[in-house]
């Protein structure tokens, strides 16, 4: 540990991109993408539980717009969903003239509903699919008890599908966290926005993006780490008795 304190320390002192003006950069960005990806992670989970709901009811009316939304955002790259609404915000006729306008022109609000667009689509499907693997002995057994459909959902379905969504759903958060290095395009100053300017600064691609990958890999292994600690908890029952 010592000689590691000691590696770092002449590291700081010898090169001239890990100045503590430069780590300022690194932790503005590192703010930018935890808080762009957690807030699209959060809405997007919130609108995909009734969507995913609502995509397997036998109303078509019903299911096919939210399976041609679904479709139609995860058949296209998040970049082209990003510039069109980056860009497309500004084609709205009256926009610029109401209070919209004075959130929208922040490069972050068009990226967030980008984002959390994108993950909601990915989210629906991936529940959508668990809802519909419940055993039919469970949605039998809660109609054996008179329960109704919304409570069945409530207590029955969701909780089920929801343990065996963890894990799909764990590869989409880590999918999300390494999508948002796309942001820096829209003039995000985000992790990679920050390798960037280091990067054009003091000309030194290996030294900042290097750094900013270490970065990213420490995000990814506790984001691992959390969801096979849930998935440890919530599927406990599934584990084989010993002896």
């Amino acid at each position: 540990m010592e000689q590691l304190n000691a590696w770092f320390t002449e590291l700081l002192s010898d090169n001239a991109i890990f100045t503590a003006n430069t780590l300022g950069y690194y932790l503005d960005g590192l703010g930018s993408t935890v808080r762009l990806v957690f807030l699209s992670l959060v809405i997007g989970l919130v609108l995909a539980v009734p969507l995913a709901i609502a995509r397997g009811s036998r109303r078509k009316w019903i299911k096919w717009p939210i399976f041609f939304y679904t479709y139609v955002f995860r058949g296209t790259p998040l970049l082209i969903q990003l510039y069109l609404i980056y860009y497309g915000v500004v084609f709205i006729e009256g926009i610029q003239d109401t209070f919209l306008w004075a959130i929208l022109k922040d490069a972050f609000y068009p990226a967030l509903i980008a984002f959390t667009l994108n993950t909601a689509a990915y989210t629906t499907e991936i529940f959508h699919g668990a809802i519909k693997a419940t055993p039919r002995g469970e949605i039998e057994a809660a109609r054996a008890y008179g329960m109704s459909r919304a409570l069945m959902m409530r207590r029955i379905i969701m909780p089920s599908a929801f343990r065996r969504a963890l894990p799909a759903y764990g590869n989409e958060v880590i999918f999300m966290l390494h999508a948002s290095a796309i942001a820096s395009v829209v003039t995000i100053m985000d992790l990679t926005g920050a390798a960037r300017f280091v990067y054009a600064r003091f000309y030194a691609p290996f030294d900042a993006f290097l750094f900013v990958a270490a970065i990213y890999l420490c995000l990814t292994f506790a984001i691992l780490y959390l969801f096979r600690y849930l998935e440890k908890k919530l599927l406990a029952h599934l584990k084989p008795l010993n002896g």
